[in-house]
């Protein structure tokens, strides 16, 4: 049934993207949805939004053009 994946995708089932990162020898996990900028420990300046990682084509990824919309 797969029941085990809200934790991580939530319930109703949406994208989520997960941002790991180390603390004291174990990693966090945070996670992002939506419209929902993701925020990362390690790359200060990341200045995205969810939707936008998962709606990006291949040709706006590969020339560095991630717009609002």
């Amino acid at each position: 049934m797969g029941l085990g994946g809200r934790r991580y995708i939530g319930n109703p089932k949406q994208p989520t993207f997960s941002v790991h990162h180390l603390v004291d020898g174990e990693y966090q996990v945070s996670q992002f949805r939506g419209s929902e900028r993701v925020l990362s420990p390690t790359v200060g300046q990341l200045n995205l939004m969810v939707k936008q990682i998962f709606s990006a084509d291949r040709d706006t990824v590969e020339n560095g053009r991630l717009e609002d919309s």
